[in-house]
């Protein structure tokens, strides 16, 4: 049996879980880790994308390149559509020229969120936006380009790294001595480095059987729930005992703040099919948390 590592090739470099991937990979051995990222991969330029991926002669792929700007995607709903679904399909397509699987990472911006309990995968799709749809429509490409596909759906994902939600609640704290925060969207903050982990999970998975047994879709996202406002408490909460200067948090409806693009109220994602396919549990998100705040100069 060859013990040479497993190559993976994951679109994008900068992005939270690249990053995280990056960082979970330092000290391991059995996985090489390779990016196609800008310049040679654009995922705004489609063309060749395929080929691009299948010359890096990969045994995995993993599509974590996206177009996340919520709000923005409203405006700019073709070179959303164009990134999330196009592109995406154009890396499975390469994947699957290699002979290789893909995992395709998308979100919990699928469903409507008026279900009332955390869903499944077979739960019908409703995404209330630009957003969501491309996301959407990037699942249903990367299936057709590729029998042997693993859709992952997470959501509020978080790091040290890029634009998210701690990090925009901590760089409000340095200003600011109260915060208004919606308590009435419900969700699992998920940290980047357990998507990080649930890749290398099916990963592993990937190279003990024949994709195909268990390709298909799941969720992984943080182990628990709770709305924005009481993930901006629970972050500020290990901000003080750090020592950081902490606002005050006041609890906002979702109609007290109003955005450019409708979220989902209840986004709740059930990942008891993830757990037990691959053999991986995330964290209670407060020890996710709790860990990735270590990371920052508070």
């Amino acid at each position: 049996m060859s013990n040479k590592p497993v190559r993976i090739v994951v679109t994008g470099r900068k992005g939270q879980v690249a990053r995280a991937l990056e960082e979970r990979n330092v000290a391991r051995d059995d996985v090489e880790l390779v990016h196609a990222a800008r310049p040679d991969f654009d995922m705004a330029m489609p063309e060749g994308l395929a080929e691009k991926i299948a010359a890096l002669a990969p045994d995995i792929v993993v599509n974590a390149a996206a177009y996340t700007a919520v709000d923005q995607a409203e405006s700019e709903p073709d070179l959303a559509m164009t990134i999330n679904a196009t592109a995406a399909g154009e890396v499975a397509r390469g994947a699957h020229m290699a002979g290789a699987p893909v995992i395709q990472i998308s979100t919990d911006y699928v469903f409507d969120g008026t279900l009332g309990r955390p869903y499944r995968e077979t739960d019908p799709v409703a995404p209330l936006g630009v957003y969501g749809r491309s996301k959407l429509a990037g699942e249903q490409a990367v299936a057709e380009a590729n029998p042997d596909h693993i859709v992952m759906r997470t959501s509020w994902v978080y790091s040290p790294f890029g634009n998210n939600f701690v990090q925009t609640m901590l760089r409000l704290a340095e200003t600011k001595d109260e915060i208004g925060v919606v308590s009435d969207q419900i969700g699992n903050p998920t940290s980047a480095y357990v998507i990080a982990d649930g890749i290398l999970a099916v990963a592993k998975q990937l190279t003990a059987q024949n994709a195909g047994d268990v390709s298909g879709l799941y969720h992984l996202a943080g182990a628990g729930s709770a709305s924005w406002f009481d993930f901006a408490q629970a972050a500020f909460s290990f901000a003080a005992e750090a020592g950081a200067k902490t606002p005050r948090v006041r609890a906002i409806s979702t109609a007290d703040y109003p955005t450019v693009a409708r979220r989902p109220a209840d986004s709740r994602l059930n990942t008891a099919l993830f757990e037990t396919t691959f053999g991986y549990s995330p964290q209670e998100w407060r020890q996710s948390l709790a860990e990735v705040l270590k990371r920052f100069d508070i």
